[in-house]
């Protein structure tokens, strides 16, 4: 009774603070250090004094990461239960936010370039969440001998743009202006979610697999020199991986059971003159801030329980509407800075994450679908893609450019390969 009670209410956004350690220009220059963290009691206590006033705020978090914890610390405590529920069927979300410079990117993916494990597939200490729930996600599926297929789809979204971050190199080639007027649309799922029309799905058959896309991809990120950072992260991106697990029932029955899990990483949540953000520079950071201050909106409506939430007043909002009140776990990684420079950014990053604690989402688990249902709707998708590029072959219909055909033709491929993989399967007499 008691279970069903709960789901009712839902269950808390999960929210983890993370402080960074002192940058080697902040040790030199002697800043105090303002900011200080109970790794024990979940706290983190912030001292200032100004005009002679002592003033002191603390702030309680479900845990908190001082400057010393390791990446690895932060993975085992907080995201291994994470990606479990992601392989028992639930969608979760993952996402990192904080001022520019203290320590977001680091936590999602690490040193991304260092991130493909070693000889005996340990990751390097430096590797970040996503490389370490690849590695978990495929480290599982394989002790289970489990037959599964893991895609993964990566995007930007910078200047209310969306960028696919995999596309194939043809469609990268083309000239900054083209990229420009090249977005992809957001789309109604017919579910109460959105999807990134014609965004590259890659099939993955193992965590090296993953780790050359999530390293082609970050390199195609927009990053710029600010005051705050010297290779800062400008955009906010988006890496999912999708699970399909095969089961059997007891009659015989083939299942598909389906688990989805979104890593974020937010641009930097500063202000505009603390950046040192210039004209074109600025305007980006306007448009940074737009999204975040909509993110935050959303938050405010869903923790005062108020009728109309904005999600639709941005595309980062849109994108993680499922994600805040909605059917998916989500965990907030909030990332801050000891040093006194950062005083008000900290102070408003911690107000915001703390605020977060209180939005309550519903988790379901997905649905388990027969393998004949997906084989079908796999099928009425590739019949589609065709009817599509038949039409831009033959100009018979609505036209469509260039990159956009190379994409419909990668996603028939990609969904053909899907469904041989399947077929494969099933004519293997090995199985039975």
């Amino acid at each position: 009774m008691s279970g069903r009670h709960d789901k009712e209410k839902g269950v808390n956004v999960q929210v983890l603070l993370r402080c960074r350690p002192f940058s080697d220009d902040e040790l030199r220059s002697n800043a105090p250090q303002v900011v200080t963290c109970n790794d024990y009691q979940r706290e983190v206590a912030v001292s200032q004094n100004i005009a002679g006033k002592h003033i002191d705020r603390i702030f309680t978090f479900d845990k908190v990461f001082g400057p010393s914890a390791q990446q690895r610390d932060l993975y085992e405590q907080a995201v291994v239960p994470i990606v479990n529920e992601v392989l028992e069927g639930f969608n979760c979300t993952i996402f990192a936010y904080g001022q520019t410079g203290t320590g977001k990117t680091y936590t999602m993916e690490g040193e991304c370039k260092r991130s493909k494990s070693g000889p005996n597939g340990e990751l390097p200490p430096e590797a970040g969440v996503i490389p370490r729930a690849v590695k978990q996600i495929f480290d599982t599926l394989e002790s289970q001998n489990a037959e599964y297929s893991v895609k993964v789809t990566f995007l930007e979204l910078y200047n209310e743009e969306i960028t696919d971050l995999l596309a194939p190199e043809e469609i990268s080639r083309v000239t900054l202006e083209e990229k420009q007027k090249k977005q992809l649309p957001l789309m109604e799922d017919g579910k109460g979610g959105v999807l990134v029309r014609g965004l590259e799905e890659e099939i993955v058959a193992s965590a090296s697999e993953i780790f050359t896309l999530l390293e082609r991809g970050s390199a195609k990120r927009r990053t710029a020199e600010t005051f705050l950072n010297k290779q800062s992260s400008r955009s906010h991106s988006l890496f999912s991986i999708t699970i399909h697990i095969k089961e059997a029932t007891p009659e015989g029955e083939e299942l598909i059971k389906c688990g989805k899990l979104n890593l974020v990483d937010l641009a930097g949540s500063e202000n505009i003159s603390r950046s040192g953000a210039r004209e074109g520079r600025a305007r980006e950071a306007g448009e940074i801030n737009k999204s975040l201050l909509t993110l935050g909106r959303v938050i405010n409506a869903l923790v005062e329980h108020l009728g109309h939430i904005p999600y639709r007043d941005s595309k980062l909002t849109r994108l993680l509407r499922d994600s805040l009140g909605g059917r998916t776990k989500t965990c907030i990684i909030a990332t801050v800075s000891p040093a006194v420079h950062c005083l008000e950014e900290t102070l408003s990053t911690l107000d915001y994450a703390h605020r977060a604690k209180n939005i309550r989402n519903k988790p379901e688990v997905n649905q388990k679908m027969m393998k004949s249902t997906l084989i079908k709707d796999l099928y009425g998708e590739i019949e589609r893609l065709k009817a599509e590029v038949y039409a831009a072959r033959e100009k018979n219909g609505v036209y469509i450019p260039k990159e956009r055909y190379y994409q419909e033709e990668s996603e028939r491929k990609a969904m053909a390969d899907q469904i041989e993989q399947m077929g494969s399967s099933d004519r293997n007499p090995a199985e039975g």
